[in-house]
């Protein structure tokens, strides 16, 4: 059980905590009937909290502290990875993973966005937050992965870029859009997967793709809700109301034709049932690689500038 609640979870919070008391219970009496009661009213309770999320429950879902993270699906679906440090400029940024490994055989390259747990893990990953180096060293890898012509994942998962003096010292800015050149010209295929949250450029910085995945309760907009708020209304806590108005869900998405794929999480989220999601995420990779394995290397340019050119709508004057 989970040891976290949303606040749109507190039902079922009391109905865990029933549980709990029951099964430490150590006095004769049989509760095998009661705990089954409970744990029926508990799936039911579920199903009608999740079954009617909000796009603001959605966000909120998405930064759940006991979500799986890039490392968590990585070590689960790719036992034999190895990760590759440093961008060869400055130095190694460990809120971005990388390196090499392979998913039932078929070898890739996996660039992932990575939180911490905890408040030391989080400093150390700084939150999920890539400075200049992390899109550097994400860069240099892929370019590993061209030159040996492995198919790329990245793992999406951040509040945003690092906004950080010494990030902009290092140039922040210069090092996503020289990303965005770059891996829009990778002759090899690019599949990005939103497991958590993607905020902005931060996001953007290793998300350009030939398919993009969404994981159900997952988020990927311009800008974070409470961004939006505060520039729109001065005030954050309309947060909800900035989900609805920038439409950040994965159903949006696919109506947008940003999102290709939408992959079902197990019912409450995907920190609810690991093995899961995991399984599901490594099923579906899988199903993705092989799509690729007959496409003409030269061709992704064209195809990515195909992809891209229907995204939104404009007029010419």
């Amino acid at each position: 059980m989970v040891d976290y609640y949303l606040d749109f979870e507190n039902p079922l919070k009391e109905i865990d905590q029933k549980i709990i008391e029951l099964e430490a219970d150590t006095s004769s009496a049989d509760h095998s009937s009661k705990i089954i009661e409970l744990k029926s009213e508990k799936e039911l309770t579920q199903k009608s909290i999740f079954s009617g999320l909000s796009r603001w429950q959605r966000v909120q879902l998405a930064r759940h502290p006991q979500r799986p993270f890039s490392l968590d699906y990585i070590q689960a679906i790719c036992p034999d990875f190895v990760e590759l440090h440093g961008d060869r400029y400055f130095g190694d940024d460990a809120a971005v993973v990388s390196g090499i490994g392979s998913i039932e055989g078929v070898k890739t390259v996996f660039i992932g966005q990575q939180k911490g747990r905890n408040t030391k893990e989080n400093l150390f990953r700084n939150f999920g937050m890539m400075r200049p180096e992390g899109y550097r060293k994400a860069l240099r890898i892929m370019k590993l992965a061209e030159k040996f012509k492995l198919p790329i994942i990245s793992l999406i998962d951040t509040p945003g870029a690092y906004p950080g003096i010494g990030a902009e010292e290092r140039g922040q800015g210069q090092a996503i859009a020289n990303n965005l050149w770059e891996m829009s010209k990778l002759k090899v295929p690019i599949i990005s997967v939103v497991i958590g949250e993607g905020a902005s450029g931060g996001a953007l910085g290793i998300a350009v793709c030939d398919r993009m995945l969404m994981l159900e309760n997952t988020w990927f907009s311009v800008i974070s809700p409470e961004g939006c708020a505060s520039i729109l209304w001065r005030d954050a806590s309309k947060a909800p109301d900035a989900a609805d108005a920038m439409k950040v869900a994965p159903e949006d998405l696919m109506n947008m034709g940003i999102c290709d794929r939408i992959i079902e999480e197990p019912l409450g989220g995907a920190h609810r049932d690991f093995n899961i999601i995991a399984a599901k995420l490594k099923q579906v990779l899988l199903e993705e690689l092989d799509s690729f394995k007959d496409v003409d290397p030269d061709s992704f340019l064209e195809q990515r500038i195909e992809r891209y050119e229907k995204m939104g709508v404009y007029k010419e004057s």
